[in-house]
């Protein structure tokens, strides 16, 4: 009880003369607005989106029933549009998203990109990045941390007071651990009611009705931010002791700050992308045209891949024409042809996410030496606004869209006559009411384990670093001297 007792007094100590000093209060201010702000501006941003997204995917859908009776293959090329909501947790973690787009148009024989993102729409300021609760909690309140505690031990050291604390019996492992607790105790006068207006926007959002999945989420993203802010105080703390004067200490600290936070981020990104080049837009699509021209073209009659099956039906069925086969021939082609289109692609696809998986796979080892990255990383993938989740709703995407031009293909096969309708003939069409076979769009966010999974370097990366700082915490309380 005694051990705990000195600790307390200790942090009581430092809690209070923190507060002797007006600038902390102006800064605390500061932040405490700027998490306001952030809790506004993120509200307001996952309102407007999943407003926008449940509109247009409405009317998406009413367009897609209302369409009159028609040829299935001129319904599969109308196509359709896949949105994807934003989760609650995107609300505190805007992640990637501004920079995605949250909408696809789904066509038969083609597969187009994410579109509509908010920085097509935003002007310059966005490259500097939105406020964010997540922003201020990962960059701002680090630097904070290293105000309040850059001068905890240095300026004991600097007063003479230090050998005084030490010689009335108070061991080292007492003093850094109560001036830990000091600065994590003046952090929580931020943190705690931070997190308390995050858990009641957060239920609010889902009108108080949560799933397993999403309170884990919820549950993880506070207590990883509460570990790594509880890192950056044990780093304040061990810098000032280890540092001669409070001016050392606070240059120290700083320089800490920028190459974690803002140097090594945008390095790695810079030297992942210069390793592990990716192809163009351009070079990507032109790449898969030239593949897929080289299998054949299904709109051509006398493509030499086509006339060779058509050669083959009409053999199998002993026929002359196509017009005497029992399915309606162009149907047949049309899903031959999106099967070969679909392979191709996901085959320059795969290919593509293999480079880019390299790029981040360079991110996330980077993230053993920076816990911000290891941090940012973990909080994107939480909250379903990281590059993985971008690539898993194309690939949503892409299987509805799929889905839609085959069924449309099977409808033709089974229902479109061969036989063409004369000049005054009426258009071979199908009854509308089959547009209603084809299911409305729904995003389905990752799950709880493929998140960790996906993010399970991040998560060791941040074990390791308390594990790191627990072991240099002994040491300090073993080696650190008076002067």
């Amino acid at each position: 009880m005694k051990f705990f007792h000195i600790e307390i007094l200790i942090a009581q100590h430092l809690k209070k003369s923190v507060f002797q000093n007006k600038a902390v209060f102006i800064i605390t201010l500061f932040i405490g607005v700027l998490l306001l702000y952030a809790a506004f501006s993120g509200w307001e941003n996952y309102s407007g989106q999943n407003e926008t997204s449940e509109k247009y995917q409405h009317e998406s859908r009413k367009d897609w029933l209302n369409n009159p009776d028609k040829n299935p293959h001129r319904m599969a090329h109308y196509g359709n549009f896949a949105f994807r909501k934003s989760t609650s947790l995107s609300v505190f973690e805007f992640g990637m998203e501004p920079f995605f787009g949250n909408a696809i148009f789904l066509e038969a024989h083609k597969q187009n990109t994410a579109n509509f993102s908010e920085a097509g729409f935003s002007n310059s300021m966005l490259r500097f990045g939105e406020i964010s609760i997540a922003m201020v909690l990962q960059v701002l309140l680090p630097l904070l941390i290293f105000f309040l505690g850059f001068n905890s031990v240095a300026a004991e050291r600097e007063n003479g007071t230090l050998k005084l604390l030490l010689s009335q019996g108070i061991n080292w492992k007492q003093l850094l651990t109560g001036k830990i607790l000091g600065v994590a105790s003046v952090l929580m006068l931020l943190f705690v009611p931070t997190i308390v207006v995050l858990v009641f926007i957060w239920l609010l959002l889902q009108g108080f009705t949560i799933s397993p999945d999403e309170t884990l989420k919820m549950f993880l993203f506070v207590l990883f931010h509460f570990v790594y802010l509880l890192f950056f105080c044990t780093i304040a703390v061990l810098v000032s002791a280890a540092s001669a004067t409070s001016k050392k200490a606070l240059i120290s600290l700083i320089g800490i700050w920028l190459v974690c936070t803002i140097i090594l981020p945008r390095t790695t990104q810079a030297m992942g992308a210069y390793l592990y080049k990716a192809p163009s837009k351009i070079q990507f699509n032109s790449d898969i045209e030239k593949d897929i021209l080289k299998q054949g073209d299904s709109h051509n009659p006398n493509d030499l891949h086509y006339k060779a099956i058509k050669d083959s039906l009409l053999s199998a069925h002993k026929v002359d024409s196509v017009q005497q086969l029992p399915f309606n021939y162009s149907g047949f082609i049309m899903t031959e042809g999106e099967k070969i289109s679909s392979r191709i692609y996901n085959k320059h696809l795969e290919e593509l996410l293999k480079m880019y998986e390299k790029q981040n796979r360079f991110s996330k080892a980077v993230s053993f030496i920076n816990p911000y990255i290891a941090m940012k990383n973990l909080s994107m993938g939480l909250s379903n606004t990281d590059y993985d989740s971008y690539i898993d709703f194309q690939k949503q995407a892409e299987a509805y869209r799929y889905n839609m031009a085959q069924k449309m293909n099977g409808l033709q096969v089974k229902y479109i006559s061969n036989k063409k309708p004369g000049p005054t003939g009426k258009p071979l069409t199908i009854d509308k009411g089959h547009w209603a076979d084809i299911a409305e769009f729904h995003y389905e966010p990752k799950g709880i384990r493929a998140v960790l999974k996906n993010e399970i370097s991040a998560v060791i990366s941040l074990i390791l670093w308390i594990i790191l700082l627990f072991f240099l915490l002994r040491i300090a309380a073993k080696n650190l001297k008076a002067i």
